[in-house]
């Protein structure tokens, strides 16, 4: 689907150079002498990366639909990760690189997986900011400092995940867990 500059919005999905990539940011710029421009910064979908990139104000650029589908999380297998489509039951197979963190997710667990409308190709994967976890192993704490929040010690989680939580945690305890950048943010109540 062709379109212009002039439709570029946070999230756009556009095709470049053979790549795909999403609009991170954007500026209209419109300099007292000479034509105006847009400045971007463009996440390609494939590897992550975050590129500058300069467009001619009204250059026509293809633009890629994408729908976001909510999956189910099942297994592992030697295949990668099999998850289940909320609403059709349908299944898919995606390799394990193509979810950031998958050692967060435990059966059960719901993510969003954006298609390519078109091709019906899986691009990229969401997992909700926060998932709640069960501690199944850890040292415990040293008496006299529990109270202290800044210190930390290595947890074992449920998946088999391992992360960094404060002192005062306990096996067996709920925790939140950032999926973002796999930090402890907060000890659930039960």
């Amino acid at each position: 689907m062709a379109t212009d500059t002039s439709d570029f919005k946070n999230g756009l999905t556009l095709e470049l150079n053979g790549q795909l990539f999403t609009i991170v940011q954007f500026q209209h710029v419109k300099p007292g002498k000479g034509p105006a421009f847009v400045r971007t910064k463009l996440k390609n979908l494939k590897t992550g990366k975050v590129i500058d990139n300069t467009f001619n104000s009204g250059v026509k650029i293809n633009r890629v639909r994408v729908e976001r589908r909510q999956y189910q999380y099942l297994y592992k297998d030697d295949m990668g990760l099999n998850f289940m489509h909320t609403e059709t039951f349908e299944q898919i197979n995606l390799p394990v690189d193509m979810v950031q963190n998958p050692d967060l997710m435990k059966e059960g667990q719901i993510i969003d997986i954006n298609f390519h409308s078109e091709t019906e190709t899986p691009l990229t994967t969401e997992m909700p900011p926060f998932v709640e976890l069960k501690v199944t192993s850890t040292i415990q704490g040293e008496k006299g400092n529990t109270a202290s929040s800044t210190a930390l010690k290595p947890a074992t989680l449920e998946t088999g995940a391992e992360i960094m939580v404060p002192i005062f945690i306990n096996t067996d305890d709920l925790i939140k867990v950032d999926t973002r950048d796999r930090s402890y943010s907060e000890r659930v109540k039960k």
